[in-house]
């Protein structure tokens, strides 16, 4: 059969390398895809909604699975399903959970998730008063999609309005800042459940600790990810209880009420607080770093789990006996600006998986082009060894000006 991975980071990478040990041998096309995807399928250049529908339909495409949020805003899922093509992922409407974060509280509200007070802002003087005497940190966030960076942690009134300034005012993440939801701080241990969604059950997969900061100690902006582990150690029997209780369930009651039904993924940001468990965010995609460290760690076949998904089909998940860690090696500068073109040594001396997120081929040599370059994934018998095994790879890989955080699952 033949897949179409839409998207072109390690998330993607993951997806392809997963699905290409199914037993049904898939032929794999990724769009745009990179330098790792290029090894185990084929990378096709189509920039659009209209021209990826195209190919999928002149190469009859049996299955497509879409990996960043934006293709799924931009109602990808909407125009395959038109032409009747096998597709992966919520359409237009509901991928509004994530496209929106309006939009999601006041569904989290409506049905009872449990998730931290707030209120939402279409005008930046109305967002600045309201910060004024209210209680600090505080949690500033665009209501769009801003590639996981559109979160700023204000201390105090004068970061707040700043913060309010650059996302309402000053576009720091474009149309993403039109609105802002200002919520109440929470303080724990952040959690990432993902699950999958088949129109009438959620099915969770592993819980992992995905590391944001580009800082060791969680210092430092936001970005997409710089290292996970799974299991999250903190995703006790007692959390997991409370977040079927507090979170899954009134969640599925949600999507089942409204008709937002779909076969896809529901990704569920958790923090665990002295109080409990709180919802902070749905994704409606695969996490990216979270993705290169629980698809290792998956013992069934990922293809045949989509398949029955996309078919309403119940479905079990199992899982090898062993712990992971992902370390994200960058760009210097990154998530700010940061330079593109060095070349990527010392990976013929790596013994653990890698997975490309923003490298590119130049001849027989590999060139960085991204933020995020690889993602060096380790599974050991514990926490322990998977991070021994993934720094020891880490620091057999070069490139001018490359960052690491050194804390991951420490």
């Amino acid at each position: 059969m033949s897949a179409l991975i839409i998207g072109g980071g390690g998330r993607e990478h993951a997806i392809g390398w997963k699905l290409r040990q199914s037993r049904q041998s898939p032929e794999l096309y990724f769009a745009p895809g990179n330098a790792g995807t290029a090894q185990i399928g084929t990378n096709i250049d189509r920039q659009s909604v209209r021209e990826l529908t195209d190919f999928a339909k002149s190469k009859r495409i049996e299955l497509t699975v879409v990996g960043p949020e934006a293709w799924l805003a931009a109602g990808i899922v909407d125009a395959f399903q038109a032409e009747k093509l096998p597709i992966f992922g919520p359409d237009k409407r509901c991928a509004q959970l994530e496209s929106n974060k309006v939009f999601a509280k006041g569904f989290m509200k409506a049905y009872g998730v449990r998730t931290a007070p707030f209120e939402s802002f279409a005008d930046a003087d109305t967002a600045k008063a309201y910060s004024d005497g209210k209680r600090f940190p505080m949690v500033i966030k665009a209501s769009g999609l801003a590639a996981g960076k559109g979160v700023i942690i204000a201390q105090n009134p004068s970061e707040a309005k700043q913060a309010i300034d650059e996302i309402m005012t000053e576009k720091r993440f474009g149309e993403a800042g039109a609105e802002v939801v200002i919520e109440e701080f929470l303080e724990g241990d952040e959690i990432s459940v993902l699950s999958i969604f088949n129109g009438a059950e959620i099915i969770p997969l592993r819980a992992a600790k995905d590391y944001k900061k580009i800082g060791a100690g969680e210092t430092g902006p936001n970005t997409g990810g710089m290292g996970a582990i799974a299991p999250n150690p903190h995703f006790t029997p007692a959390v997991e209880r409370a977040f079927e209780t507090d979170v899954l369930q009134p969640t599925l009651k949600g999507l089942l009420s409204e008709g937002l039904l779909f076969s896809g993924i529901v990704f569920f940001g958790l923090m665990c607080t002295k109080k409990g468990i709180y919802l902070l965010e749905y994704n409606l995609r695969l996490g990216d770093p979270e993705t290169q460290t629980l698809l290792p760690l998956l013992d069934a076949d990922l293809l045949q789990i989509i398949r029955d998904a996309t078919a309403g089909e119940h479905f079990t998940l199992s899982w090898k006996d062993r712990c992971a860690c992902t370390v994200v090696l960058a760009s210097g500068g990154y998530p700010e600006s940061y330079p593109t073109g060095m070349e990527i040594t010392g990976l013929d001396q790596v013994e653990n998986t890698v997975f490309v997120a923003g490298a590119k081929a130049a001849g027989e040599r590999l060139i960085a082009s991204g933020g995020r370059v690889l993602n060096v994934t380790a599974l050991g018998k514990d926490a322990a060894e998977a991070r021994e095994k993934a720094y020891a790879d880490v620091k057999k890989i070069r490139f001018k000006g490359s960052y690491y955080r050194s804390d991951i699952g420490g």
